[in-house]
Order: structure tokens, then C-alpha cells, then sequence
């Protein structure tokens, strides 16, 4: 089972805020939905579209390639085109740091 890595503090995400972070050579969205974080893969399933650079309202992301929208708290796509949905990762809150690791 993978060790949980610090990515980030609590305070570079703000709420409603998102954060694209590395895992290794992973690149991965952080998410705050009301001070909750979440973390799903942040490049799309679609076209490849940094899902950092769209927009989050509530608990979807929107890709500004093509528009599909995804849900942060599941990874499952919301609206097409894309298909498949994201890898999501565990999330865990030491502190004020924001740890993840890929989803057992």
C-alpha cells in the first residue's frame, strides 16, 4: 500500500479553489468544495485538457478544451464528450498539510 505524500498546504487552495499538484510523474487536480479537499487526475480523459486551467463550480470541473465536466468527489464524468472517468486519490488533512495517495 502507497505511503500518503504531502502536496500542498490547506492554505494554497482556498474554497471553491483547485491546484494542479505532481504525484510522482502524475499530474493531479486538488480540490476545495467547502473546505473539503478532494483529488482526481487533471488531465482529461478526453483530449488531454489541463483540467486545472477550467472551471469549478460546486463539486464539478469543467475542461476548458472541450467542456466535459467531471466530478471531484468521484472522479465520474458528469457530461461528455469525455468517456472515462478520472483516477481519484485518497486524501488525507495532517495539520495543515494536504496529503494524498493513489485510491487502494
Amino acid at each position: 500500500m502507497a505511503d500518503f505524500q504531502k502536496v500542498a498546504l490547506t492554505s494554497e487552495i482556498p474554497k471553491g479553489g483547485m491546484k494542479k499538484i505532481m504525484l510522482g510523474s502524475q499530474q493531479v487536480l486538488l480540490a476545495n468544495v467547502n473546505g473539503k479537499f478532494y483529488a482526481i487526475g487533471d488531465v482529461c480523459t478526453h483530449m488531454g485538457g489541463p483540467l486545472d486551467k477550467g472551471k469549478l463550480a460546486g463539486d464539478e470541473v469543467e475542461c476548458p478544451w472541450h467542456g466535459s465536466h467531471f466530478d471531484v468527489t468521484t472522479g465520474q464524468v458528469k457530461r461528455g464528450p469525455a468517456g472515462r472517468p478520472e483516477p481519484v486519490y485518497e486524501i488525507k488533512i495532517e495539520g495543515n498539510e494536504v496529503q494524498i495517495r493513489p485510491k487502494q
